[in-house]
């Protein structure tokens, strides 16, 4: 039930975010960031994608081998495609998008509650600071903790299986970089907003499962702010 519960809460944000021409344009500028950054890692990823394979496993001569082999390669190319749109996104996070995630959260919270509720009041430099402080465990930690499992499946047999709990943790943190929004403006201590996600990891499973979809996770990830803050909102009151 919550696993679904998340999926709906992003499908809802998504179309709540293209009915509302502000938090469009605002979901237009980080799609084009998105995008951008996406394309340039993504055509990194393909044009190395030989030299990666060689230096992993080299084709076998034996037809069973070479089958194996196929599915080995089909299998990495997903996984490096999705994870270039991981880091495309940490990437734009960090450097671009934290203030517009922010905002498209305010007006979510103006539009259902009437006012936006923080913890304290502070200068636009101070909450700047705040949030990229904020935002740097929020990105930098699921990646490190997927290439780490990516690494582990890469040294046994069971690499698709870690692939796929690789895929997940990052869509549960992914997840969580969107629901703690508002937790965070509104000062609550980290250990607190922790215990908040650990209560509700099957529900930010099923939030950041669309994350995993490669091409249009890109679409969900972009409106996610305005389906997380409608959750947080309505997990309170």
């Amino acid at each position: 039930m919550e696993l679904l519960k998340g999926l709906a809460y992003n499908l809802r944000g998504v179309w709540f975010g293209i009915k509302n021409p502000l938090l469009l344009l605002l979901g237009l500028i980080r799609f084009v960031i998105l995008i951008v950054i996406n394309i340039i890692l993504i055509s990194l990823v393909l044009n190395h994608f030989q030299e990666i394979m060689e230096f992993l496993w080299q084709r076998p001569d034996n037809f069973w081998g070479a089958w194996l082999w196929k599915l080995f390669s089909w299998l990495l190319s997903l996984l490096l495609i999705v994870m270039a749109s991981f880091i495309s996104y940490l990437v734009s996070q960090i450097l671009f998008s934290v203030i517009i995630m922010d905002q498209m959260s305010r007006i979510t919270e103006a539009k259902i509650t009437g006012q936006v509720q923080e913890g304290q009041k502070t200068s636009w430099l101070k909450l700047f600071l705040f949030l990229i402080k904020q935002e740097i465990p929020r990105t930098i930690l699921p990646v490190l903790i997927s290439l780490f499992i990516m690494i582990i499946g890469f040294l046994t047999p069971l690499g698709p299986l870690f692939a796929i709990i690789s895929g997940l943790i990052s869509g549960i943190f992914l997840a969580w970089d969107n629901t703690d929004l508002v937790p965070a403006r509104r000062m609550f201590p980290l250990k607190k907003r922790i215990g908040l996600l650990k209560k509700s990891l099957l529900f930010h499973t099923g939030f950041g499962l669309l994350f995993l979809i490669p091409f249009i996770n890109i679409i969900f990830l972009t409106f996610a702010p305005i389906g997380a803050t409608f959750y947080f909102l309505d997990s309170q009151s």
